[in-house]
C-alpha cells in the first residue's frame, strides 16, 4: 500500500508518498481500505513540528472506508462495513490501522467520502454549539473564517440552534459562502470588533493570533472565547487581568479528544452529525479532492488560505 510519511518535521517537502507493507490489525484493531481522508489545520501541526511527534510516521487524523480486516478482540464490526474516524493518525494512507472503539458506523445515507469530511470538523463543531456553549435561540455568535470548512459548519449547527450568527471573512467570494451557510451578517477581519463591540456571546475562533483581541472586544460582559484553533499562529499569554477588566468574560482552549474520549460521547455526537447530513439540515462542501500523492499541494493550498470549504485526499 502508499501511505505520506514524514521522517522529519518542517514545510511540505518532508510529505513522503511511500510505499509500506499492507497493515495487520493488532487487538482491539480493524484495518480500513480507505475511501478518503480528511486535510486539517492539525495535520499541518503535526507536520511542521508545532505538535511534536515520534518519527518517522503516517500522519493525518480523519478518513472513512471500508474494514477489511479484524484484529482480535474486535465485536461490534464486520468486515465490509464503512466507518469512520477522527484524531487517529495515520490516515493519509491507502489502508489504515484504527482502534475499534474510535471507530464510527457510517449510515446508508452518507457517502464515504462525505463521512470523511465530516468527522474531524463536524465532531467539533458540534461540541463547540452543543457543550462547550450551549448554543440557545437568540443567542449572538461570532464565526471566524466563516467559508472555510469548519466555519460553514459552525455557522449551520448555530443556526439549527436558533442564534443569529455573525461572520468573518476576506473576500467577496468566501462573504457569499458564509451567506449560502446561513451567516445573519458578514464582515471583514478588520471591521469585525469594532462592529460587534459589547454583543456577543460566545465567539468561536480558530484563527487565533489576528483575530483574538477583536474577539474578547466583541463579547458581551460574561460573554465566552472559545479559541480552539490558531491558523494564523499561536496567542500570545494572556493576563487574566484582561477579562476581568473586558468584563469578567470567560476563556476555554478546548480540543476534541476531550469531548468524544468515552465511546458513548463519540457515538451519540457522530449520530447526531450523520443524522443531519442524511436529511438534508447539515451540508458537507467538499470543495477540493486531492489525490493522495498529491498531498503536497493540498498542504500549501490550506495553509495559504487558497481553498473554501473541505479539502480531502483520495488513495
Amino acid at each position: 500500500m502508499h501511505a505520506i510519511t514524514i521522517s522529519a518535521q518542517g514545510g511540505p517537502e518532508v510529505l513522503e508518498y511511500v510505499e509500506r507493507p499492507d497493515p495487520v490489525p493488532g487487538d482491539g484493531e480493524i484495518v480500513v481500505d480507505v475511501a478518503a481522508s480528511g486535510v486539517n489545520f492539525i495535520d499541518i501541526y503535526h507536520r511542521s513540528g508545532a505538535y511534536p511527534l515520534n518519527l518517522p510516521i503516517t500522519i493525518g487524523s480523519e478518513g472513512a472506508g471500508t474494514v477489511s480486516a479484524l484484529g482480535p478482540g474486535v465485536d461490534g464490526v464486520a468486515v465490509g462495513d464503512t466507518v469512520a474516524w477522527a484524531s487517529v493518525l495515520g490516515s493519509y494512507a491507502e489502508k489504515a490501522v484504527v482502534p475499534a472503539g474510535r471507530a464510527v458506523p457510517v449510515p446508508d445515507g452518507v457517502p464515504a467520502e462525505v463521512a470523511a469530511a465530516a468527522m474531524l470538523q463536524g465532531l467539533t463543531a458540534h461540541y463547540l454549539t452543543h457543550s462547550t456553549h450551549e448554543v440557545r435561540p437568540g443567542d449572538q455568535v461570532l464565526v471566524h473564517a466563516g467559508a472555510g470548512g469548519m466555519g460553514q459548519l459552525l455557522v449551520q449547527l448555530a443556526k439549527l440552534k436558533g442564534a443569529k450568527v455573525y461572520t468573518t471573512v476576506s473576500t467577496s467570494e468566501k462573504e457569499k459562502l458564509a451567506r449560502e451557510a446561513g451567516a445573519d451578517e458578514v464582515l471583514r477581519y478588520e471591521d469585525f470588533a469594532e462592529a460587534l463591540s459589547g454583543k456577543i456571546d460566545v465567539v468561536y475562533d480558530g484563527v487565533g493570533a489576528a483575530t483574538f483581541d477583536g474577539g474578547l472586544q466583541a463579547l458581551r460582559p460574561r460573554g465566552l472565547m472559545a479559541l480552539y484553533g490558531a491558523a494564523s499562529g499561536p496567542v500570545p499569554p494572556v493576563d487574566p487581568q484582561t477579562l476581568n477588566k473586558q468584563g469578567s468574560l470567560f476563556l476555554t482552549r478546548p480540543t476534541l479528544v476531550h469531548y468524544i474520549a468515552e465511546r458513548a460521547e463519540l457515538l451519540q455526537r457522530a449520530s447526531d452529525l450523520f443524522g443531519w447530513i442524511a436529511s438534508g439540515k447539515l451540508a458537507v462542501n467538499v470543495s477540493h479532492r486531492y489525490p493522495l500523492a498529491e498531498v503536497r499541494q493540498a498542504h500549501e493550498d490550506l495553509a495559504g488560505r487558497r481553498t473554501t470549504g473541505k479539502l480531502i485526499l483520495i488513495p
